[in-house]
């Protein structure tokens, strides 16, 4: 077992694009982990400052989710720089992943998608604007006056979308547009699983909304289960 404390958070935003290569896996090994939070849980203050009717009062909102026990949820692993493994699932081939704003949240929170479209749905019976960006650079704006209307959003460069709503400051969601299928969300209990990857040496990333990233050097083994404990040290 190894364990990784995150010591210091790593800005990432946009990784260099690199062309990913299907290639049948012999042999292939898995990475089996779990991130935990043992500190006390940060919350910030949501004041909604228009459409309170579908936005709701103010209340308080956890920065890092965590189970009972202490598992970290919406976080996201994955392998650095993977050139070639196996395909991408059968689901991120053929459906359009979608992004919902419901009584102004986004809906999910945090996801992974593969490169190409993302449709962006206005489920409220209000103004929405939703403005997606690669760092500091905006990937997409779009205005969204009508209830249920959806709008796709092109996201073809690999790395890491903060999306937000100029109208509703509070509102936010992350989606990481992956390079390979070599990434995953945790569950409700911190748990991740990444299967079928080729024997070598790699660079597992872990990345939390509030913690940032933390990297660390793994081998991965033909045919073996390598399993990880990732504790996500407090600020």
């Amino acid at each position: 077992m190894v364990l990784i404390v995150a010591a210091t958070a790593v800005a990432m935003f946009v990784h260099e694009a690199q062309a990913y290569e299907v290639d049948p896996v012999a042999g292939g090994g898995t990475l089996a982990g779990k991130i935990v939070f043992n500190g006390s849980v940060p919350t910030r203050k949501i004041i909604p400052t228009k459409d309170p009717q579908v936005c709701g009062g103010i209340r308080d909102v956890s920065l890092i989710v965590v189970g009972e026990d202490k598992g970290v949820r919406q976080a996201v692993a994955y392998l650095k720089k993977v050139g070639s493994g196996k395909a991408w699932e059968a689901a991120e081939s053929q459906m359009t992943p979608v992004l919902d704003q419901k009584k102004c949240q986004f809906a999910p929170h945090v996801q992974v998608i593969r490169r190409g479209s993302l449709d962006i749905l206005n489920s409220d019976p209000i103004l929405h604007n939703t403005h997606g960006f690669y760092g500091k650079r905006t990937a997409f704006n779009l205005a969204m006056p009508n209830q249920n209307e959806t709008i796709s959003a092109d996201l073809k460069r690999p790395g890491l979308v903060r999306i937000e709503c100029d109208a509703h400051g509070w509102m936010l969601a992350w989606v990481h547009v992956a390079d390979s299928p070599y990434y995953v969300v945790t569950d409700e209990n911190g748990m991740f699983n990444i299967t079928d990857i080729p024997p070598g040496e790699y660079t597992l990333v872990v990345w939390q909304e509030y913690r940032g990233t933390v990297e660390q050097a793994v081998v991965v083994r033909a045919g073996e289960t390598t399993e990880m404990l990732i504790e996500l040290e407090k600020m």
